[in-house]
């Protein structure tokens, strides 16, 4: 990277008659704004703070105000700097900016403004080149590490280069670190005295290696800024209006950039909703969007709150969350006026465990693709991401496609590799393996075995990298465990086999499909239909929320879920983990007085009186009445495992599968998924393929009684499959030959 050495970066600024336009275009930017919204465009002069809501059409607003501005001639298209905190809002923001007249407009992010600055300024500022920046600092922070003779593995190197950004944006320096943890009562992921040594030794490295990283580039922007009041007259008089989006999660190191872009002036325009602050644990802090108007008294305070994402019914439930929040940000909640139709009232399930409420999400979501929801416009949150894996079975299951956001398939994860070539090693070794010593069952032997990768008992405390490998290596101790109550006798091998098999069918193409993804993924994303999932007290709000702060930022972290729907939403919890588990779990207390049954004193309920619909373990329990367990049709015993139900037989029990008749299935599944341009599972799994190739249906009745089928896929494909089973050859086209 070499700094610039031309002044196109800050060309001339044009005089206003270059871009003077007559009022009445002007004025027809303002056209199909709302009152408020108007207001906001209009409002030119000034400190302007926009409190706006979620769907409330902000950056329409802001962007109509920029346009507005510039047709008017009022704005000057290159004096005008919008800042965002992603390149995706960045890039919008100047595709509507263009739309509107108003290309010429710099939209970007505070990393990418000062970066382009510190380029042009450097050579003037310090000489020479712009030391080389860092894309990654994990391998210098390894390094610093062990110079420090502290030994850290790779999820720690994650967590401690968390803390070394957090510590610097929040203008910590190395010898202050220790006291900063204690004082914002964060959970550090070593003794927070190793870490600011780590920090320490860090900071020298990059200086003996003419390095910086992400902060730097603000932290020497700033300090450019402070020392040289000639270059920061050259940026102010390049830079005389600005906007900056999502201000509630502005950092203090930003606020101080902002400062000095600004200086003595306050031509200054903020939209933010501290309702929607979710990203503390980054160094993100509300305060200084509840303070605007007490440093800009004069300031023009504009709120929006029609909403117009979601419907009514949406809209008071998200309310409702807000009602009973507390704390600073509680206090300047915007209520939501939904400009939208009525529509279907929340949904609100409670299921007798984990899988029970992933196959009922699954069931859901196919009967709504089935309705017309376009799959891409359906989206399953959650609140960490060792959570997915559950609902990725499921809904391969269901033959519903999907895809991650922000996160790995959950197969892919290299916590979850590594521990299957542990479990692959040690049933290799079978009783050559100490670590097997003296332990029989199965799952007490992976437990034996994940312990050398970092699984312990107990979680270790505080978020991070450190805990996300936990709950991954938990989640496959979980599977274990399932394993083994459905297959008494399994082996270490048998489970091995499992895993290959449960990773071969979610390592198929990423297509358009259902969205999974964490509730922090999800903020600025918006579906018809979202489905909430594993709303239980020690997930949401989550164990180590431990402050009211901590805790208040977990029910607007809800919040934000509950917003992210247009139209369907449904609401979920587990009240065991797994099948015939103590029913020991209790809903988020957030729901408390909103959902169906769980009015308390004073407190305001949502919703038409649907009710919680409860399900079950095996089959769920609707308002028609419970449906009988599955039976073996074999040996006679009640299955659990979603597989064997399938199936209608133990995974042990004699098959009696035409084994011509399942390869010809598999082979013309294959040529419908390339025909589909889906992976295979999408048009039938391999246990509902095994099933079909056991009972030979001969017609529609017999099919649709296999689980897996459905009206939907019977429909789609039931001719073809009877036809095969009936030994007749199809082509792809559905036709005979």
């Amino acid at each position: 990277m070499t700094a610039a050495t031309h002044s196109t970066l800050f060309p001339q600024v044009p005089g206003p008659s270059q871009f003077m336009a007559p009022p009445r275009d002007a004025d027809a930017v303002l056209d199909g704004l709302d009152p408020e919204q108007r207001e906001v465009a209009t409002a030119l002069h000034g400190p302007v703070c926009v409190l706006a809501g979620a769907g409330t059409g902000k950056t329409r607003a802001i962007t109509h105000r920029i346009a507005y501005g510039v047709r008017a001639g009022i704005l000057q298209p290159s004096s005008v700097l919008a800042v965002t905190f992603t390149n995706r809002a960045a890039g919008e923001m100047r595709g509507r900016l263009r739309q509107l007249g108003a290309g010429g407009v710099q939209a970007r992010t505070f990393h990418s403004a000062a970066l382009r600055q510190l380029q042009y300024f450097w050579p003037k500022a310090v000489g020479g080149e712009l030391p080389r920046l860092l894309e990654r600092k994990v391998q210098l922070v390894a390094e610093a590490g062990a110079r420090c003779r502290i030994r850290l593995d790779r999820n720690e190197l994650r967590d401690v280069t968390s803390e070394i950004e957090w510590a610097k944006v929040t203008q910590t320096v190395p010898a202050d670190y220790p006291a900063a943890v204690a004082k914002a009562q964060r959970d550090a992921p070593r003794d927070p005295a190793e870490i600011g040594q780590i920090y320490a030794m860090y900071e020298q490295l990059k200086r003996d290696r003419s390095a910086i990283d992400f902060e730097d580039v603000l932290l020497l922007t700033v300090g450019i800024l402070q020392d040289r009041h000639d270059i920061a007259d050259r940026i102010r008089s390049q830079y005389q209006h600005f906007v900056v989006d999502e201000y509630q999660d502005v950092s203090p190191l930003q606020q101080r950039l902002l400062d000095l872009w600004l200086g003595d002036r306050d031509n200054l325009c903020v939209v933010g909703d501290a309702s929607q602050t979710i990203y503390s644990f980054t160094g993100a802090t509300p305060d200084h969007l509840l303070n605007f108007r007490t440093r800009h008294p004069n300031a023009t305070v504009v709120k929006l709150v029609r909403d117009y994402r979601s419907t009514p019914q949406v809209v008071h439930l998200a309310n409702g969350l807000l009602a009973q929040a507390r704390g600073r940000a509680a206090e300047h909640r915007l209520e939501l006026i939904s400009q939208r139709d009525p529509g279907p009232e929340p949904v609100y399930a409670e299921y007798a465990d984990e899988p029970a409420e992933a196959e009922g999400t699954a069931r859901r979501v196919r009967d709504l693709i089935a309705a017309g929801v376009p799959a891409g416009e359906i989206a399953v949150l959650y609140r960490i991401n060792a959570q997915s894996e559950v609902y990725e079975q499921a809904l391969a299951d269901a033959g519903v496609p999907y895809q991650l956001r922000g996160a790995e398939r959950f197969f892919e994860r290299a916590e979850v590799r590594e521990a299957g070539v542990a479990l692959r090693g040690a049933a290799r070794a079978g009783g050559n393996d100490s670590l097997l010593d003296d332990v029989e069952d199965l799952p007490s032997q992976v437990r034996a075995v994940l312990s050398t990768k970092g699984w312990t008992s107990e979680p270790p405390t505080g978020s991070g990298a450190v805990r996300d490998r936990w709950e991954s290596l938990s989640a496959l101790v979980r599977l274990a465990e399932d394993f083994a109550r459905a297959r008494p006798g399994a082996t270490l091998g048998d489970l091995v086999a499992e895993l290959d098999e449960r990773a071969a069918a979610q390592h198929a193409p990423t297509v358009q499909g259902v969205t999974l993804a964490s509730l922090h993924s999800a903020k600025g994303l918006e579906w018809d239909a979202v489905f909430l999932v594993g709303l239980t007290e020690g997930m949401v709000p989550i164990t180590y929320a431990k402050t009211d702060e901590q805790v208040e930022e977990e029910r607007r972290l809800l919040y934000v879920g509950v917003t992210r729907a247009r139209l369907h939403l449904s609401l979920s919890w587990a009240l065991a983990r797994t099948p015939g588990g103590r029913a020991s779990r209790r809903p988020t207390r957030f729901l408390t007085g909103l959902r169906p049954g769980s009015a308390a004193p004073g407190a305001r309920t949502a919703g038409g009186g649907a009710g919680v619909e409860r399900g079950g373990g095996a089959v769920a329990v609707t308002r028609r009445g419970r449906r009988g367990p599955v039976r073996c049709r074999v040996c006679g015993a009640t299955l659990t495992d979603a597989g064997e139900m399938k199936l209608t037989r133990c995974e042990d029990c004699p098959s009696d599968m035409d084994e011509g008749l399942y390869e010809r299935l598999r082979e013309w599944r294959s040529g419908q998924a390339k025909q589909l341009g889906q992976p295979p599972y999408c048009v039938f799994t391999d246990k509902t393929l095994m099933a079909i190739a056991e009972t030979v249906p001969a017609t529609d009745g017999e099919l649709a009684r296999i689980s897996g089928v459905g009206v939907r896929k019977l429909d789609r494909f039931g001719a073809d499959v009877l036809a095969i089973c009936a030994g007749q050859e199809r082509d792809q086209d559905g036709e005979e030959d």
